[in-house]
């Protein structure tokens, strides 16, 4: 199942200039899913990350797994609208290759354990099926405020 930018931002609270998924490709319910974000150089922080050598920050990639992860775990559930995810852990977290303007990130998200609050999942970003970064995201679920 597919889901465009429309239901996304129905999901997840995440907006311009924080939201870092443009599509879900694929969700398998409480398995796992794919999805996708397109790194433009008219992004804010290829400002200053780097000037003459654009970088997409580190911190950024793992924020944009966590949200694909975040669609996944939320689209599930009936009451979403109702519920916030707050990334709680981050562990095995490697760095592969540079992710730079014109790149596409092709974010896979593996459920390892979901629980009645807490989460875990394995995480990778791809470009051109290359290993650009992995992560394993431990997070919570909360009633919003």
């Amino acid at each position: 199942m597919e889901i465009g930018i429309t239901e996304i931002l129905k999901i997840l609270p995440h907006r311009y200039p924080f939201l870092l998924v443009d599509r879900i490709l694929e969700v398998e319910e409480g398995k796992r899913v794919v999805g996708i974000k397109n790194v433009s150089f008219n992004e804010e922080f290829f400002q200053g990350h780097f000037p003459g050598n654009p970088v997409m920050p580190g911190v950024l990639i793992v924020e944009a797994m966590a949200q694909v992860g975040g669609v996944g775990l939320l689209a599930s559930l009936p009451d979403r609208e109702r519920k916030l995810i707050y990334m709680i852990g981050i562990d095995r977290c490697k760095f592969r290759r540079p992710v730079i303007p014109g790149d596409q990130l092709v974010i896979e998200v593996e459920m390892v354990s979901i629980k009645t609050r807490i989460s875990k999942c394995r995480a990778t970003a791809k470009v051109g099926g290359v290993l650009a970064a992995e992560a394993e995201l431990l997070s919570t679920i909360i009633e919003r405020p």
